[in-house]
């Protein structure tokens, strides 16, 4: 079952005792994995660097959808960014389920492929009441636009303390994250149209809760106090340490 929306990669149930499996840690790595797997790891095509593998950490080229482990052999699993470009979703994740008690799942979301598309990427993907939804690109009209990667996930968190702030507020905006226990509910190439019009239609007024889920003024401010907290505690220790 999901457990939750994480704000991010380092929101995560993972205790101190569990044994971690990474799926496609590629050039970053998540530093609280145990054993990092790659399919690919002498091409980056479907990533943005070289393999990269921390020193704790033993590496192993398997395949995501055939992974070489036994049953439970993990405590959690991570796997961020890597379900968009797989061949058979369906089961890249009932591998995840069978080799792992608890794991997270991270994809761009609708709203993330539409701003930074990317060619190597062959599902979109769209959660709606807890479901994960999964549709080839190739398979609907998607076009692709004006691609604003490099000013959203490069200059504008690095310039734009307001973005920061929103970043932090709605961090499942341009991204999913699910963390789950023993599995998760998705369907691959959904045929609900109202399900099909998240992916071919134009937005719609009502769509707005799915993708900025409803909260008080109190839970606003609140949050985006916490956010700017966070920020310039931030920046104070990253200029303490220059100096």
């Amino acid at each position: 079952m999901k457990i939750k929306n994480p704000r991010n990669r380092s929101d995560l149930s993972i205790k101190r005792s569990d044994h971690v499996l990474e799926i496609g840690g590629g050039h970053n790595p998540h530093p609280r994995a145990d054993v990092v797997v790659d399919k690919f790891p002498d091409i980056n095509y479907h990533r943005s660097g070289d393999i990269k593998v921390l020193k704790h950490q033993t590496f192993i080229p398997a395949d995501g959808e055939n992974l070489p482990f036994k049953d439970k052999e993990f405590d959690y699993v991570i796997c961020c960014q890597v379900l968009e470009h797989v061949t058979n979703p369906a089961k890249f994740l009932a591998e995840q389920f069978r080799v792992s008690k608890r794991g997270y799942i991270e994809t761009p979301s609708i709203l993330g492929e539409h701003l930074f598309p990317k060619d190597a990427h062959k599902w979109i993907l769209h959660e709606h009441n807890n479901v994960l939804y999964l549709v080839d690109k190739s398979t609907i009209d998607f076009r692709v636009g004006y691609d604003l990667g490099e000013l959203i996930q490069l200059y504008l968190p690095t310039h734009s303390i307001g973005f920061k702030i929103m970043e932090r507020t709605h961090p499942n905006l341009v991204t999913i994250r699910i963390e789950w226990e023993n599995n998760f509910e998705f369907v691959v190439q959904p045929t609900d149209p109202v399900i099909l019009n998240f992916f071919t239609g134009k937005w719609q007024l009502s769509w707005g809760d799915d993708f900025f889920p409803s909260k008080t003024i109190i839970q606003e401010f609140r949050e985006a106090s916490l956010a700017f907290f966070e920020i310039s505690r931030r920046a104070l220790k990253t200029n303490f340490f220059k100096k």
